[in-house]
């Protein structure tokens, strides 16, 4: 099948790629599934299709204040930022700057601009990032833990949300295309290419019947370059490039 929507099926594509069934693969199953896992990581980790960004509303719990972090699901493999935990918005009554910035200048809005009321909200954000300041963020995604650097007790009760801006993997096996991305195939395939050769390279020198002999070290050395140009391409094509960091 030429569009493989199942892992079975792309693990079977990469067999054709490589000769199968005309000739035997010598890689083990165990083999095949790391390469692929390999593979996919690495997708995961540099393809701008491998990622989508994602907002989590994490329900704060008692276990969540006394532990000072979120857990954070094992798909989400970055963490950028949070919506501002106690800001001047947040409430919903009479004592939100929003709503009394637009009562005190609701009659200029029928007739006025909005430059002023955005002015206004710019100005208060402004003098809260200055004097109260934004929770700095700590998160790893070995650990899956978010730790916001806060008051706890203070700034959020049990109950309340916290909404976590991310980026999370795609699940091949959720998102069945992901086995049809052309970059995946091809590099699942130099991965198990390159095992094939590892194995084959044990037996270097060992005359079969006929005087047949494996050549390993020359299977090996295409799929590295294979490998190295498809990392390349991946960098120098389907990766976003890096974010400058200010600090």
């Amino acid at each position: 099948m030429a569009k493989p929507t199942t892992r079975q099926e792309f693990k079977d594509y990469c067999f054709r790629i490589l000769g199968a069934p005309l000739l035997e693969i010598n890689v083990a199953d165990e083999q095949v599934e790391d390469r692929i896992d390999d593979a996919i990581s690495y997708y995961h980790d540099y393809h701008f299709d491998g990622t989508e960004k994602t907002y989590l509303a994490h329900q704060v719990t008692e276990q969540d204040i006394a532990n000072r972090y979120l857990s954070i699901p094992e798909s989400v493999i970055s963490v950028i930022n949070i919506f501002d935990v106690g800001d001047s918005y947040s409430t919903n009554n009479l004592f939100n700057i929003r709503y009394q910035i637009a009562l005190n200048d609701l009659f200029a809005f029928n007739y006025g601009p909005f430059a002023p009321y955005y002015m206004a909200l710019q100005n208060v954000a402004l003098a809260e990032e200055l004097f109260v300041g934004r929770q700095s963020l700590r998160f790893n995604r070995h650990t899956n833990r978010l730790y916001i650097d806060m008051s706890w007790g203070e700034k959020v009760v049990a109950g309340e949300y916290i909404i976590v801006e991310g980026y999370k993997s795609l699940d091949p096996d959720t998102y069945p295309d992901v086995y049809n991305d052309k970059w995946l195939k091809r590099y699942a395939t130099a991965l198990i290419k390159k095992q094939w050769g590892e194995n084959l390279k044990k037996f270097e020198g060992i005359a079969m019947p006929g005087g047949v002999q494996f050549n390993g070290q020359k299977i090996w050395d295409e799929a590295s370059e294979e490998q190295a140009k498809l990392e390349e391409e991946m960098i120098r094509s389907y990766s976003l490039p890096v974010s400058d960091m200010l600090g």
